[in-house]
This record gives structure tokens, C-alpha cells and sequence, in this order.
């Protein structure tokens, strides 16, 4: 089953008054377990904004109501893409997948409006899972926002001092596998939602980037070949 894990930022509250998305993070999720495949993009919102409506100190001073110097690390939009050209890009990556989102009706009214005003499918509110309402029902009068979930369930989240779509996507991806019981895999048992999902049958898990360490010492490796020895020839381990 194929799932995006999906947050953006935007310039405001509301598209039908003028606001813009700037950024869409997205992580891909299979069987609930994280592929290493992303989407990330940052989009030339066509309009200036307040520097509050990025977050803290995350955009730079170009589209900015009031101008001042840049700072380390802001990101600037001007020479970024205008949502008419990634919006298609967008697509193909989510295609029919369940989107997991924080607030799904928020992230969903600025996607359906930037993608409207495109004239591509408007996305249909069940293909979005919620994970704030999920965290209201689980949680009855408890704080639900995405940093009371990590202190909930121990997640670190000490590097979300800006409010970035793909780092918050990613913490979204830890907080929805506590939400529904806990990072446990369904050990891929069921091959028709794999289909149903969009991510085929043929689907393989990427390589890890940094293989991990062997945890054999070299005494366990030394008394496993002096074992070997001992089967004779027609060992298993030693046929080529």
C-alpha cells in the first residue's frame, strides 16, 4: 500500500482571498514503511507576504511586505518555479495514493485551488487521511498539533526551528506510524493493495545510502570459518 506522508506552506490562510503555496514536501510511505523517495519543491508565489506567514525566518527578504537583509540559510523565492509548472510534477508523484496529511482540509483547499486554476483534476477529500482528527479521536481534550504528537510519542523534533514542508512531512511520516499503533510493518501480506495503491507489484525497497556495519567481530567470523572447515567439502557455504 502506497501512502504520502504530505505538508505544504503557504502564504496565508485563504486561496480564494489571493494567498499562494510556497512549498510542497512529500515523503512516500510503502506499507507503511518509509521508501526514501521525496518530493520537494519551493514555488515562486507570484505575490508579496508577511514574514510571518513562513514560519519563522524560513523565506528571504525578496516577496517580503517589509524588506531587510537576508539571513544564513533563508530561502528565496523569486527565482523559484510558479506553481503552473511543477503542478503536473505533483501529480504524477501522488498519483492515487492516500495522502496523510496534518489538517488535510487546510493543505487540500490550497492544492484544489492552485490546481483549478491550472485547469488539471481537483484531488477528492477521501483520498486525504487526517491526521489531526485522527489525533482528536485517539486523544479526546489533549493538544494536537504536530509538535505536542512528537512530545506525545518521543519523536525528536529539535531541528524544526523553521517550518519546512519536507522536514515536517518527514516528522508527520513518525508521528501517523505511532497514531495507527506503532512503526510495524504489515510484512507485506497483501499484494492487491499494493496494486490498488499504485506502487505495482514490482516493487522493491531502495538500497540504504550507507550500508550498515557488520555486528560480527572478528573472533565470531574467525570460529565461524573454523566450523566450515570441519562440514567438509560438500558444505553448504563453501559451494561456489
Amino acid at each position: 500500500m502506497r501512502e504520502i506522508v504530505l505538508d505544504t506552506e503557504t502564504t496565508g490562510f485563504d486561496p480564494e482571498s489571493g494567498d499562494r503555496i510556497v512549498e510542497i514536501g512529500a515523503v512516500e510511505l510503502w506499507n507503511h514503511m518509509a521508501t526514501g523517495e521525496t518530493y520537494h519543491v519551493y514555488i515562486n508565489p507570484e505575490r508579496s507576504m508577511p514574514e510571518e506567514a513562513f514560519g519563522v525566518h524560513g523565506i528571504g527578504p525578496d516577496l517580503l511586505d517589509t524588506p531587510r537583509p537576508p539571513e544564513k540559510g533563508e530561502v528565496t523565492l523569486k527565482d523559484k518555479p510558479v506553481f503552473a509548472k511543477v503542478g503536473q510534477g505533483f501529480l504524477d508523484f501522488i498519483r492515487d495514493s492516500k495522502l496523510v496529511i496534518h489538517n488535510a482540509s487546510f493543505d487540500m483547499k490550497f492544492l484544489n485551488a492552485e490546481l483549478r486554476w491550472m485547469g488539471l483534476p481537483q484531488l477528492p477529500m477521501d483520498q486525504a487521511l487526517d491526521t489531526l482528527a485522527i489525533a482528536r479521536k485517539r486523544f479526546p481534550g489533549s493538544p494536537a498539533s504536530l509538535d505536542a504528537l512528537c512530545r506525545r510519542f518521543n519523536i525528536d523534533n529539535t531541528n524544526r526551528v523553521l517550518h519546512g514542508a519536507l522536514l515536517d512531512s518527514e516528522i508527520l511520516a513518525e508521528v501517523y506510524l505511532e497514531l495507527i499503533g506503532g512503526r510495524q510493518p504489515d510484512f507485506g501480506l497483501s499484494t492487491s493493495a499494493a496494486s490498488a495503491g499504485g506502487g505495482g507489484d514490482d516493487w522493491r525497497p531502495t538500497a540504504r545510502p550507507t550500508p550498515l556495519a557488520s555486528k560480527i567481530t572478528a573472533e565470531e567470523r574467525a570460529a565461524h570459518e573454523t566450523f566450515v572447515e570441519k562440514l567438509g567439502e560438500n558444505a553448504l557455504w563453501t559451494r561456489a
